[in-house]
């Protein structure tokens, strides 16, 4: 095998350097740095206070307090509010209405409202969370003050407000760190991107550029041997593109990996080579340079959906979840968030493993074919 050829290529063209190199850790420094605060903090809600007293002032100054939320703006009524959120100024208000204070002095059953806008999913859940937190905390307010008046003690209140204390542990992340979550799947889905796309790019050039008999030639004829001179190059480029990524995400930034950093660089090298025998696949396939690699693009591109970090895969359709096996990237998540975030062992995801082992293989069912699909029809733009 003529390595010698593949890496004076690798070094002529800057397309390579481009694409297996600068490219990669740009990536990587722009989803990292998107969300170095781990989650979105200081979002900007609003106060519509009807009441305007001590108590549902206090209530403000909790709401604000929480590192989630911050109060921008009072409006006078809630039609105001509204057109604030439609215009983008907040996410989210909450509404206390006249009376409120005296009605729960009374002992009346009073209404506090929250309003806010699901539109951005994850500032959504995340306002929702905290307003839900102030409702209760204003609800066990009033029972606590009508239990004191009524003589209850302490302890009979505690018990009466909170008859269950729940002992959370969120393990690996307790920080919910979202960076930390979606950065370990949204910068290897484009870097396997890039993987797919030099894969046919490399084959598809030989041709190309009439150097289809000079490839075979300078590999004793053998187009098993002429695609493995080509693709180890690249995988031993890409491998160490991927180390450097680690050693920042895991060194630098300091993400959680309780599995170890050999694991991340096993499941690493097995994800570059099953792309890289996925894209060969699709060549073999599609003998077209500009077909195989948009059909490489569009797999690569619907592989974030289908990975299942923002919507699970056990809840799509039945054809989608078996859909789901046929991407790279999906078996790259599991093993991830199974042996390296969470420390199982690796037999636990053996059938992920041997998907990945399959994908190296398929090239075999088409290299004969593209071999001769080349030799008769040459290139096809």
């Amino acid at each position: 095998m003529n390595f010698r050829r593949e890496i004076r290529i690798l070094l002529h063209y800057p397309i390579y350097g481009i694409c297996m190199v600068v490219l990669p850790l740009v990536v990587t420094l722009f989803f990292t740095s998107l969300m170095q605060e781990g989650q979105p903090l200081q979002m900007p809600i609003g106060i519509v206070d009807l009441d305007n007293t001590s108590t549902t002032r206090q209530l403000t100054r909790m709401l604000d307090a929480y590192q989630n939320t911050r109060i921008v703006a009072h409006y006078q009524s809630e039609e105001e509010a509204r057109r604030a959120i439609q215009r983008n100024e907040i996410y989210a208000f909450m509404l206390f209405p006249r009376n409120l204070t005296q009605n729960i002095i009374s002992g009346r059953t009073p209404k506090m409202s929250f309003y806010y806008t699901n539109t951005t999913l994850l500032a959504g859940a995340l306002i929702y969370k905290e307003m839900r937190v102030i409702s209760t905390l204003a609800n066990a307010a009033v029972g606590r003050a009508v239990m004191q008046a009524k003589g209850y003690t302490p302890r009979q209140i505690r018990a009466y407000l909170q008859p269950i204390v729940l002992d959370t542990h969120q393990v690996v992340n307790p920080w919910l760190n979202y960076n930390a979550y979606l950065s370990a799947m949204l910068i290897p889905g484009a870097f396997l991107l890039f993987v797919f796309l030099i894969t046919v790019y490399s084959l598809g050039t030989e041709i190309k550029f009439g150097r289809l008999q000079e490839w075979l030639d300078a590999n004793g004829g053998s187009i098993y041997r002429a695609v493995l001179a080509k693709l180890l190059p690249q995988t031993a480029v890409f491998f160490g593109v991927f180390l450097l990524i680690v050693l920042y995400m895991y060194g630098v930034l300091s993400f959680p990996i309780t599995g170890g950093v050999h694991r991340i660089m096993l499941l690493a090298l097995l994800s570059i080579l099953a792309s890289q025998g996925f894209a060969t696949f699709i060549f073999g396939l599609i003998p077209s340079l500009r077909m195989s690699m948009s059909v490489c693009s569009l797999w690569a591109v619907l592989s974030f959906s289908m990975v299942g970090t923002a919507f699970p895969v056990f809840a799509m359709d039945a054809p989608l979840q078996a859909l789901a096996w046929l991407f790279p990237l999906r078996h790259y998540y599991l093993i991830y968030q199974l042996c390296v975030f969470d420390d199982f062992p690796l037999s636990d995801v053996w059938p992920h493993i041997l998907a990945l082992l399959l994908f190296m293989t398929l090239p075999l069912l088409v290299i004969r074919r593209m071999h001769r699909s080349l030799l008769k029809f040459g290139y096809q733009p």
